[in-house]
């Protein structure tokens, strides 16, 4: 199926499990400042079923939350499709985006020319809460200002 839209932004998380479901937030505000320009979709699916998600998009921003223990909660970290080439790191997300990656390439598959990561790093996503930390809160805007960056570029409107 083709979408009229040819940009996606894929949240990824979990909303009762406090600062994972933090791309859910940052997605609700792209979502109403790019609705004419973004397909915007939110999901706690993992692994493999994200290529029916991805595959029918040129352009694609993954938001996610991280918890890496490499730099302080709060901190907005990006990749690109080369530092998924780098990647050998297990992912909690099943078959990590690196394999994903790689299983789409292998398959011959129709595949999101730009992919852009954008994820927090968090200090722990396994909390049940349906509330953001206060880290993750006043984190929120450098996310979506990453992400809007990334889109702007890309030439989506508001």
């Amino acid at each position: 199926m083709k979408h009229p839209k040819q940009t996606l932004v894929l949240a990824l998380g979990n909303d009762i499990l406090g600062d994972d479901g933090v791309a859910f937030h940052a997605a609700r505000l792209l979502r109403t400042e790019f609705s004419g320009s973004v397909e915007v979709v939110e999901t706690g699916e993992a692994g493999l079923p994200l290529l029916d998600h991805l595959e029918p998009y040129g352009r694609v921003i993954i938001l996610d939350a991280a918890a890496t223990g490499e730099c302080p909660a709060g901190t907005i970290l990006r990749w690109d499709r080369e530092d998924f080439r780098r990647c050998v790191a297990p992912s909690q997300h099943a078959a990590g985006l690196p394999h994903i990656l790689e299983l789409a390439e292998r398959l011959g598959m129709a595949f999101p020319g730009e992919l852009q990561v954008v994820c927090m790093e968090v200090s722990d996503p396994t909390i049940f809460r349906e509330t953001l930390t206060t880290e993750a809160k006043q984190a929120l805007p450098a996310m979506v200002d990453m992400a809007r960056e990334i889109l702007t570029a890309w030439g989506c409107r508001g």
